[in-house]
């Protein structure tokens, strides 16, 4: 009987997909009140499609001329519609995060592995390296998914707008030897879905609506692993979904590193308003322990990592870790 429990898949979509155009917006907007105003209080969300963004949320901030209509023209062209709708934050939220507390409640994963350079799992690196090697040469709308059968990449799927099945074998092809794939030897060859539904012009914003943090699972580790459930894009460090599942990340790298481990998972929590985490979890190749010489509150996070840059909009494109951030390091 065939072992189902040595399949592995990611997928990675391209930065003109929707649902990666409404993150770069959102984290666009963030990084423009943050270079006027370190402290800046920002939550922005972004539905778009069909010629029109909207955009919403919250910001409370020293900032002024920020311009919304510019931000969304240069990332999603400049024929699009811009509605706009940000109010200031809640008092309500705002008296906690005031004195230091959390932003939220929340579940915050880290995860690092040793089974590649970038210490993310091998599918999900594949996926997304294929998704970018595709878009150098064909800038637009599109995805890739990779599935691995034990050591063996088994499957490989890849659709992208204004490309021919043609000119994507001839990519997929060259990205398979120049990774050294090897084909099972049952199968002897790896499976490809190219346009599997026909070639495809119409993408983006023109095919379809996107919506901030919608693509959790690339922004995160692939399917393998759990994930708390916050999105990142739009949000100012204050909120731990983000700052803290950076800071997870980057403890969960120290950890494999000071330990020599395959795997290392982290887990953090937090109540809104509460400076220290409910809970500060690491598991070092299946063995568990509290996590100590870190300061976990909002403020040290930020403090640590230096979150209240302009440095967000590059993390909304291909994920939020393996690509080189201060967390990853």
């Amino acid at each position: 009987m065939e072992n189902y429990s040595n399949y592995r898949t990611a997928e990675s979509v391209s930065p003109k997909h929707p649902d990666k155009l409404c993150d770069q917006i959102s984290d666009a907007v963030l990084d423009a009140y943050l270079a006027q105003d370190p402290n800046a209080r920002v939550a922005v969300e972004v539905c778009g499609g069909h010629g029109q963004v909207f955009v919403t949320g919250e910001v409370t901030s020293s900032a002024t001329n920020i311009d919304i209509k510019d931000i969304v023209h240069r990332i999603a062209g400049d024929e699009m519609k811009v509605m706009s709708n940000l109010v200031k934050q809640s008092p309500e939220i705002a008296q906690g995060v005031d004195v230091g507390g959390a932003g939220d409640q929340g579940i915050m994963i880290g995860y690092a592995t040793a089974e590649t350079p970038e210490m993310l799992p091998r599918e999900v690196v594949l996926a997304r390296r294929l998704n970018q090697f595709i878009y150098t040469k064909h800038p637009y709308d599109g995805k890739t998914q990779v599935t691995l059968h034990g050591s063996y990449v088994s499957s490989i799927v890849a659709s992208f707008q204004n490309t021919s099945q043609a000119e994507l074998e001839a990519l997929v092809r060259q990205f398979i030897t120049d990774q050294s794939f090897e084909a099972e030897p049952e199968v002897g060859k790896i499976e490809l879905h190219l346009n599997p539904a026909g070639d495809w012009h119409q993408g983006g914003f023109e095919a379809d609506t996107g919506l901030t943090g919608r693509k959790l699972i690339v922004d995160n580790y692939g399917p393998r692993i759990p994930i708390g459930g916050g999105a990142f894009s739009g949000k100012d460090p204050s909120k731990v979904d983000r700052s803290a599942a950076y800071m997870a990340r980057r403890i969960a790298v120290d950890y494999l590193r000071q330990h020599g481990a395959q795997e290392v998972f982290v887990r953090l929590a937090y109540a809104i308003g509460h400076a220290e985490p409910l809970e500060r979890t690491v598991v070092i190749d299946g063995k568990a322990e509290e996590i100590t010489g870190y300061d976990l509150t909002p403020r040290g996070i930020i403090q640590y990592l230096d979150l209240k840059r302009p440095i967000y909009e590059p993390t909304a494109r291909y994920g939020h870790f393996g690509e080189g951030f201060d967390w990853d390091k």
